[in-house]
C-alpha cells in the first residue's frame, strides 16, 4: 500500500537542507539505487519530510533533471558551502553520495563510492521496508519474492506503482475467472494467480517507497483493487462450487459472504473517510477495540489475534491455494464465511456505536 503524501508540502515550510555536490562526491552522487541516483534520493527525501532543498554544485558532477523548485547554485568548492549554509540560513548540509534508508532524520547515512557500497546502501532501503506489522507468510515467504521483482525488475523499468497496482490486479481478475469455472486444475491455477496478485500486491507500495512516490490516490487504488477482487474471489469461488457439483447452493452462499463482505467495506470506507485516516483500512478505529486499530491486534493474545492472523489476505489467499490444490475447496468456502461472518458483525457494530471521531 501508498502513504498519502505530496512533495507540495515542501514549499510551505521554512527549513532549508543544502545538498552538496561537488567533487568530493562524485564518486558516489550518480550511482543508481533503488531505481534513483543518490543525488535524487537525497532530493527527494528531504522534499518527502517537508524541507527546501539548494543543491550546491562545483561543476563536476552532471546534475540529473531535479524538481522545479530545487534550487541549485553555483559554488567554488566544498569549502564555501558552509558559508552558503550560513548566509541562506540553511539547517544542515547533507553530502549528495549518502543514501539514508529512514525518512525520518536529515544527519547520518551510507556513504555509496563503490559498487560494493551500492548494494550495502540498496540492502538497507529495502531492509527499512519490513516494518513490524506484516504477517507471517507476508514477511517469510511474499516479501522475499516481491523485494526481489521489485529491486531487481520493477526499479529498472518506466513503471509507476499504480500501473504496478492495476498489473497485478488483471491477474487477479484472471485468477477469479479461472476458480468460477469449476474445473479441478483451473481452480487450483487461479487460486496461484490470486496468491501470485498478493505477492505482486505488495511490489507497489515497495516501489513507491524508495522511489519516494507515495501518493492518496495510490493508497486508495491499491485498497480499493485488494476489497474488490476479495469480492469477486468470494463469489467466484460459490459460482466454481457450483458448476463443479451441479447445485446452486455454493453460488447461492457465495453472493450472500460478499454481500457481507461489501457492507464490511462501505463501512470501513465511511470510516475512514469519517476519521481522516487516509485509504489504508487498517487505521480505521472499531469500536470491539475501544477505539484501536487493527494493527493493535498484533501485540495482543487469545482468540481476536487468532482471528486477525486467519483473516490476514496474505495468509488466507496461501492457506486457500493449499487447501484447493487437496481438493477442498468446499473448505476454502467455509474459511471464507467464517471469516466475513465477525467482519459483518463488527460493521453492523461500528454502524450503531461510532467509536473514535474525526482527526483535525
Amino acid at each position: 500500500m501508498h502513504p498519502a503524501g505530496s512533495e507540495a508540502a515542501a514549499l510551505d515550510t521554512p527549513t532549508l537542507v543544502v545538498v552538496a555536490a561537488t567533487a568530493n562526491e562524485r564518486a558516489g552522487a550518480l550511482r543508481v539505487v533503488a531505481g534513483l541516483t543518490v543525488l535524487e534520493r537525497a532530493v527527494r527525501q528531504l522534499r518527502r519530510m517537508g524541507h527546501r532543498v539548494l543543491v550546491a554544485t562545483d561543476g563536476t558532477i552532471a546534475l540529473p533533471p531535479l524538481p522545479p523548485a530545487v534550487e541549485v547554485r553555483s559554488v567554488a568548492g566544498r569549502g564555501s558551502i558552509e558559508d552558503l549554509r550560513r548566509d541562506r540560513g540553511a539547517i544542515a548540509v547533507v553530502a549528495a553520495d549518502l543514501v539514508r534508508p529512514a525518512n525520518r532524520e536529515v544527519s547520518g547515512g551510507l556513504r555509496v563510492t563503490d559498487e560494493e557500497s551500492r548494494r550495502r546502501a540498496e540492502d538497507a532501503v529495502f531492509a527499512e521496508l519490513l516494518r513490524g506489522d506484516l504477517g507471517f507468510v507476508a514477511r517469510h515467504l511474499n516479501k522475499p519474492i516481491s523485494f526481489r521483482i521489485t529491486r531487481y525488475l520493477l526499479c529498472h523499468l518506466p513503471v509507476t506503482p499504480n500501473q504496478v497496482t492495476l498489473g497485478a490486479a488483471a491477474i487477479g481478475l484472471a485468477g477469479c475467472a479461472l476458480i468460477a469455472s469449476g474445473e479441478r486444475w483451473l481452480v487450483v491455477l487461479g487460486f496461484l494467480l490470486a496468491h501470485l496478485q498478493s505477492v505482486l500486491d505488495g511490489c507497489d507500495g515497495e516501489l513507491a517507497r524508495v522511489r519516494f512516490q507515495q501518493s492518496a490516490i495510490g493508497e486508495w487504488l491499491d485498497t480499493i483493487v485488494d476489497d474488490g477482487l476479495n469480492l469477486l474471489l468470494v463469489a467466484s469461488i460459490g459460482v466454481g462450487l457450483g458448476r463443479a457439483h451441479h447445485t446452486t447452493f455454493p453460488t447461492v452462499v457465495g453472493f450472500i459472504t460478499s454481500a457481507m463482505l461489501l457492507t464490511y467495506n462501505a463501512v470501513a470506507y465511511r470510516e475512514l473517510h469519517r476519521q481522516g485516516e487516509g485509504g489504508e483500512v487498517l487505521k480505521v478505529r472499531w469500536w470491539f477495540l475501544r477505539g484501536g486499530d487493527v494493527k493493535q491486534l498484533v501485540s495482543q493474545q487469545g482468540p481476536m489475534r487468532l482471528l486477525s492472523t486467519v483473516a490476514r489476505r496474505d495468509f488466507f489467499l496461501l492457506a486457500w491455494l493449499v487447501l484447493a490444490a487437496v481438493g477442498l475447496v468446499p473448505v476454502v468456502q467455509v474459511y471464507a464465511l467464517l471469516v466475513v461472518i465477525p467482519s459483518f458483525v463488527i460493521a453492523l457494530g461500528q454502524l450503531v456505536l461510532r467509536p473514535g471521531g474525526t482527526r483535525p
